[in-house]
C-alpha cells in the first residue's frame, strides 16, 4: 500500500480535469505523514466501520483502509466519487474491497443510504460546512460512537471549547449534547492543495454512552441559539423572545438570570430546556 504525495495528487487532479473549488470548499491533503497522523489519532479499531466525508482524491482513504474493517466515503462530487474505487485499487488492492463509495450530499445522509452503518467517522470537513456535518451525522447515525475531524483551527477551538471561555457558544454545547470533545492537534497550511489561508486542528470526541437527558432536543437547541444570538446580552434578555415568564423557568432551573449563556454547561441548558 502507498499514499498519495502532491505529484500523485496533482497527476490525478489534472487527469480528472478537477480544480479545487471554494464552493465545495475543498482542499486535498497531499503530505502522506498528515494523513497517517490523523488516522493515528482516531485510534482505531480493527472493527471500526469509518465514514469518511468528502475523500476528494483518496488521500486520507488509502490511509484509512488497512487500519479498518471497512471504510464508507461519501462524496458529493461525481469525478471524484467514481474516481476514488479506482485510485484505490491502484494504490491498495488488498484493501480495495473494504470501500464503500456513497454518492451524495453529507448534509443529507440518512441510515438508509448507507450500506453498512458506521462506528467512527474520520474526516477532512469542508471549513464551511464542518459543524452541521458533524451534528447532522451524530444526530442521523447511532451507531457512531467516536470521530476524529480536521477542521479550521478557530472552528476546532469552539468545538472542543468549554463554559467561560471567550470562544465558547452553539456548536461548543451542541456537539457536548451527543459527546465529549477535545482538541487533538494542530496541521498547518503546507500539507494542503490549494494551500488555505488558515491554519487547521483535529477535533476528537466520544459520544456520550447513555444520553444526558430525554428532553426535545429542538427544544433545547432554540434555547441554545437564543442564549448565544447576542453574546452581551444577559439569560434574561436574551431568552425573553424564546421562551414565556424567563425569570421563573430560570430561578425553576437554578440558573441566574443575571448569567450569560457563556458561561452555562450543557447540563444548565438541559435543566432550563426541561423546566
Amino acid at each position: 500500500m502507498s499514499l498519495l504525495g502532491p505529484a500523485e495528487v496533482r497527476r490525478l487532479a489534472e487527469e480528472l480535469g478537477v480544480r479545487p473549488t471554494k464552493k465545495l470548499g475543498q482542499n486535498f491533503v497531499h503530505d502522506p505523514n498528515t494523513v497517517r497522523k490523523i488516522v493515528s489519532a482516531a485510534q482505531l479499531g480493527d472493527d471500526d466501520v469509518v465514514l469518511e466525508v468528502g475523500p476528494g482524491l483518496g488521500s486520507l482513504t488509502l490511509a484509512l483502509l488497512p487500519e479498518a474493517k471497512q471504510v464508507v466515503a461519501v462524496e458529493i462530487d461525481p469525478p471524484l466519487a467514481e474516481r476514488l474505487p479506482r485510485t484505490v485499487a491502484e494504490y491498495d488492492p488488498e484493501n480495495a474491497d473494504k470501500l464503500h463509495v456513497v454518492r451524495m450530499d453529507a448534509m443529507k445522509v440518512t441510515r438508509a443510504d448507507l450500506p453498512v452503518q458506521p462506528t467512527a467517522i474520520v474526516a477532512n470537513l469542508p471549513y464551511n460546512v464542518a459543524v452541521p456535518v458533524v451534528l447532522h451525522l451524530l444526530d442521523e447515525l447511532p451507531t457512531l460512537r467516536t470521530g476524529l475531524v480536521m477542521v479550521q483551527a478557530e472552528v476546532a477551538d469552539r468545538m472542543a471549547a468549554g463554559p467561560g471561555s471567550k470562544i465558547y457558544g452553539v456548536p461548543s454545547v451542541k456537539l457536548a449534547w451527543y459527546a465529549q470533545a477535545r482538541k487533538a492537534g494542530s496541521i498547518g497550511k503546507n500539507v494542503f492543495w490549494p494551500a488555505p489561508n488558515v491554519d487547521s486542528g483535529l477535533v476528537a470526541f466520544q459520544r456520550h454512552e447513555k444520553p444526558l437527558s430525554t428532553v426535545d432536543k429542538k427544544r433545547l437547541f432554540k434555547i441554545v441559539d437564543a442564549a448565544f444570538a447576542q453574546r452581551r446580552k444577559t439569560l434574561r434578555a436574551a431568552l425573553k423572545g424564546a421562551v414565556e415568564n424567563v425569570d421563573e423557568l430560570l430561578r425553576k432551573a437554578g440558573v441566574d438570570p443575571q448569567s450569560r449563556g457563556e458561561q452555562l454547561s450543557v447540563i444548565d441548558f438541559i435543566r432550563i430546556a426541561e423546566v
